[in-house]
């Protein structure tokens, strides 16, 4: 029975462990053929700059930077809050060459709607 799943992050490199979790628990979704969607929040922006995918790794919950690359390969779609990113002077070179769009609050409330299930990290 396959799902469309929600994973809603908002910790940053200041939390690596449950920053390199919530892209663990997206990648285990979107490996058993779920639908899985990623919406960056808050300090979760900075996940997608090249350095931080890099380099952080979490206690336990692997590098983030092999999660990443496997939710590409399953077709995995990140979505990038506007105004958090903004707010920490990243543009649109952050998301230039990954599959991720800028999104507001409105986005996330519809990607909440239109997923079976959410998980906030």
């Amino acid at each position: 029975n396959k799902a469309k799943i929600l994973v809603h992050v908002t910790y940053g490199e200041d939390a690596p462990t449950r920053a390199a979790l919530a892209f663990l628990v997206a990648r285990t979704a979107a490996g058993q053929g779920h639908q899985v969607s990623v919406f960056l929040a808050s300090d979760a922006v900075v996940l997608l700059k090249d350095d931080v995918l890099n380099s952080l790794a979490g206690l336990g919950t692997g590098k983030l930077r092999e999660h990443y690359d496997a939710l590409v390969k399953a077709g995995v779609r990140f979505y990038v809050s506007g105004n958090s990113a903004k707010a920490r002077d990243l543009g649109p070179a952050l998301i230039a060459d990954k599959p991720a769009e800028f999104a507001l609050p409105e986005r996330l409330l519809a990607l909440s709607l239109e997923h079976d299930r959410m998980f906030t990290y």
